[in-house]
């Protein structure tokens, strides 16, 4: 069994120093298993990349280092991240011992000209934790189904965000559709309060099962709440259940006009 812990918070508008102080706070009694943070923990959800973009030697990478070796716990989140003058909505994962692992989010959010500030990512990325194959995603991800598909044969999506408030419905359709159609866990971390754009969000983080059902369901207000993931009922479900062999093998063919 492995412990992940939803940190649903209310986050400071592009203040990096106040969202860190803050979370500390909130995870100050957490000292074991997996620590989820939202899409952008230490700033918002902000297109302000060349302002508050950090290296992977800044304040917000050393912390989550700090965070992990102290408390011997795995913690992940997204941040702004520059790299080479380019800027990315990077997935950092970090282990007990300090290594990382990142993930460049792969669909940028052109209704907010995320794709006008930042660079799009190419490459998976499948930590594991306790035998638990887990695939990141970031946000607006969620909506492309192909992108997720398990044809690696892991065991939990892990979704961070800043997901509106307005569009709340597609966010609770879509994590089930994903976690019945890939027969994985899903684990899904979104923000609450109101950004800088005077954008509400709902909070709504969850864990579902391949079923689809609900493990975990939080609601708007600002909590973290914790959950164990059991990988031989998933197994099991996996044996009894095995649509992913029916999967269809897609492929791309050119053709001659």
């Amino acid at each position: 069994m492995t412990t992940f812990h939803l940190v649903q918070a209310d986050l400071v508008w592009e203040d990096i120093d106040a969202n860190l102080e803050h979370l500390e706070r909130q995870i100050s009694n957490i000292q074991s298993g997996v620590i989820v943070l939202p899409e952008m923990f230490s700033t918002g959800f902000s297109m302000a990349s060349a302002k508050l973009a950090e290296r992977m030697t800044g304040k917000a990478v050393a912390w989550l280092t700090k965070q992990a070796t102290q408390k011997r716990v795995c913690i992940c989140g997204s941040l702004i991240i520059e790299e080479d003058s380019h800027y990315f909505n990077r997935f950092v994962w970090v282990t007990p011992d300090g290594d990382i692992t990142t993930y460049d989010k792969r669909h940028l959010f052109r209704m907010a000209g995320e794709h006008d500030h930042y660079d799009a990512g190419s490459t998976q990325i499948q930590p594991c934790i306790d035998d638990m194959q887990l695939r990141p995603q970031v946000c607006y991800d969620l909506r492309f189904p192909a992108w997720s598909r398990n044809t690696t044969g892991y065991d939990a999506l892990v979704y961070v965000a800043n997901w509106p408030a307005a569009r709340r419905e597609h966010w609770m359709a879509l994590l089930q559709a994903r976690a019945i159609e890939n027969l994985s866990y899903v684990i899904a971390v979104n923000r609450v309060g109101i950004d800088g754009n005077n954008v509400e969000y709902a909070g709504d983080s969850c864990v579902i099962d391949p079923r689809g059902n609900y493990l975990l369901k939080m609601d708007a207000r600002e909590a973290i709440a914790s959950v164990e993931i059991d990988l031989v009922s998933l197994r099991d479900y996996r044996e009894s259940f095995p649509a992913h062999l029916d999967a269809d093998t897609l492929s791309i063919k050119n053709q001659d006009n």
